[in-house]
């Protein structure tokens, strides 16, 4: 290190910097300038920034910011942008406020259109008790499978979102009741009849006693194999989907002490659009059937040996 004669500070004699003068230990700091690409950023930088202050929001007062010379704002831009978006959606609901629902699937572009919003519309009110995959649970049905209560075509599956399943105050709703069966039967009996129920769809094995107590009890609404009735609400017990569960107990239970759910109308709570397009998306989850089509499968033979 050596003094610069010229000046009072000290120089760094490698470099020929000044130092800063501060110390810390014996180490001593160089005054080194910055590079001048950086300077010129810098300033580059304060000068749009004093441009950016000028022509657009920026500086918050009391009750709103200032507007700025070009009088841009994020809020209009975004109201501008919702404004597209609903004239878009809106005539969306148009076509399908002039379509009736049994034409839909005659309008592809339609029918695609409204299998979206459904699925907008179903996450945000069926969820909470179809679950986000539609997949249901117990006492929920499963919307992805062909097994369905009261018709799976567009208009049934649209007629009961439009009134509900058991819903007070819709004089249109789906409606069915089982009898409760409690005091009825004999243990022996009832396990002959639960035997009988299983056995319609190959879950285990039938007897004389069981097929009569069914007969006499059960096949006026479920059918004489089981293959349920549509008109009466009442389910099919010839298949293996079960929505109180299939087993023994579970079936038991649901002949003693029935449970029947209860879903809203929502007639009164979404508009026929949207209900629409709720009817294409559950239509469309893979179970949907065609206008007036019956279920195809055939009835299963009761087996004679139980299965696991």
């Amino acid at each position: 290190m050596a003094n610069d004669p010229s000046s009072d500070k000290r120089v760094d004699q490698a470099t020929g910097t000044e130092f800063v003068g501060h110390e810390w230990d014996g180490i001593e700091e160089l005054n080194t300038p910055l590079p001048r690409w950086w300077l010129w950023t810098f300033y580059a930088c304060v000068a749009w920034a004093l441009v950016y202050t000028i022509a657009y929001p920026a500086w918050p007062m009391i009750s709103q910011a200032t507007e700025g010379y070009l009088g841009w704002s994020s809020r209009d831009q975004l109201t501008e942008e919702m404004g597209v978006a609903d004239q878009a959606r809106k005539e969306v609901r148009d076509q399908l406020a002039a379509t009736d629902i049994v034409n839909l699937q005659g309008n592809p572009d339609l029918m695609q259109k409204a299998v979206a919003g459904g699925r907008a519309a179903f996450l945000v009110n069926c969820v909470q008790c179809h679950g986000s995959g539609a997949a249901g649970g117990p006492g929920y049905p499963n919307l992805n499978d062909d097994d369905w209560l009261w018709g799976g075509d567009l208009a049934a599956i649209e007629s009961t979102l439009q009134h509900g399943i058991r819903q007070p105050g819709d004089d249109a709703t789906r409606f069915s009741a089982m009898p409760a069966y409690q005091g009825m039967f004999s243990q022996a009996e009832l396990d002959a009849l639960t035997s009988h129920v299983l056995s319609l769809s190959g879950k285990a094995q039938s007897s004389p006693v069981g097929a009569q107590a069914y007969a006499d009890n059960c096949a006026i609404c479920h059918g004489p194999t089981g293959e349920g009735d549509r008109m009466q609400g009442a389910p099919r017990l010839n298949d293996a989907i079960w929505l109180f569960g299939s087993s023994k107990a579970d079936v038991q239970r649901q002949i003693l002490k029935p449970r029947m759910g209860v879903m809203p109308s929502w007639s009164g709570r979404l508009d026929p659009a949207t209900i629409k397009m709720l009817a294409a998306y559950v239509h469309s989850l893979g179970g949907g059937e065609d206008f007036a089509e019956a279920p195809a499968e055939e009835p299963v033979t009761p087996v004679n040996e139980p299965t696991e």
